[in-house]
């Protein structure tokens, strides 16, 4: 349904995001993740033709949505990552706004109008004005705007940063109706792994304007079917435990976790001895110690050398 192919867009001789191909099928629920500064917003703004790409091509069913904009736009809804509403205005006041500006006919408005207040849990306060909400229920007014003109494509650009816990899981419990019952098509950043894990069915990893990983959550998984992890719980660390427990043959990294210590080591390589005769060493007491079974964040510090919040 949507393609891109060698997507590229730089500012100021910085390319912010570098050759990125991505494939979206009609239906699909599609996580894009990356810390800050990835290139996430960037790319979709390539996609919604809100922004034109330094190279390469976005296609919907095989047509550049570049050279011919209007079908994307026509059946597309956006959430954007700031909040796009008027403040002096009721919620219902903004979704009337927002529906004549998608030219929604006005025999339709009124039930549309509701029909999306109902959907994100604000139907009773509709009439109150924006500047009197909190921040999350402003983004669920933001994504009941989208939904207006009934978009067979939805993209939502970290909808939940910032939010209450009850908006959170509110935005995340409509997104997942509206693909799994509607069928709508969803392309969902964010720098929540969880938020990922739960919506997405395919994720797309991207750092540094680069997508440097796909497929679904076992496919990603994957990547670290060669690899052990361990968490070493220490009654203290020192630069000097973790240099040691880092020379120990076949451990790949290691990490400081507010217990004590994440040390991630070839699969099967039988390090605990070792580390254990390393701590010790140091004068250092392993208070406890498990085997991890690797999640989607492992992958990301695995890819990238650091957490989704550096």
């Amino acid at each position: 349904m949507i393609e891109t192919i060698k997507l590229s867009k730089s500012y100021k001789g910085k390319k912010v995001v570098d050759d990125v191909d991505i494939y979206i099928d009609e239906g699909e629920s599609i996580g894009l993740l990356g810390p800050n500064g990835a290139g996430k917003s960037t790319t979709i703004s390539m996609i919604s033709s809100l922004i034109k790409p330094s190279a390469g091509d976005v296609k919907l069913n095989g047509t550049s949505t570049i050279k011919n904009p209007a079908e994307m736009r026509r059946i597309l809804g956006v959430v954007p990552q700031e909040i796009a509403l008027y403040e002096e205005l009721s919620a219902y006041e903004n979704l009337k706004f927002f529906g004549e500006t998608y030219k929604v006919k006005r025999n339709v408005l009124e039930h549309r109008i509701q029909d999306v207040l109902n959907m994100v849990g604000l139907k009773d306060r509709q009439k109150e004005l924006v500047k009197t909400f909190s921040g999350g229920m402003k983004r669920r007014v933001n994504i009941a705007a989208a939904l207006l003109h009934q978009p067979k494509i939805l993209i939502l650009d970290e909808p939940t940063v910032g939010i209450d816990p009850q908006s959170r899981n509110h935005i995340l419990e409509t997104v997942r109706k509206l693909n799994e019952e509607k069928g709508t098509t969803v392309l969902y950043t964010s720098h929540y792994m969880e938020e990922v894990e739960q919506l997405c069915k395919r994720v797309y990893v991207m750092d540094h304007g680069k997508v440097v990983a796909a497929g679904s959550k076992a496919e990603l998984l994957s990547i670290l079917s060669n690899e052990d992890t361990i968490q070493v719980h220490l009654s203290e660390t020192s630069d000097e435990v973790m240099k040691k427990i880092k020379a120990i043959h076949h451990v790949h990294r290691v990490d400081e976790i507010e217990l004590g210590l994440r040390v991630s080591a070839k699969k099967g390589s039988n390090i605990l001895s070792s580390i254990v005769h390393a701590v010790e060493s140091e004068g250092i007491q392993l208070t406890h110690f498990q085997m991890e079974t690797p999640s989607l964040e492992d992958v990301f510090l695995h890819l990238t050398g650091r957490t989704l919040r550096d």
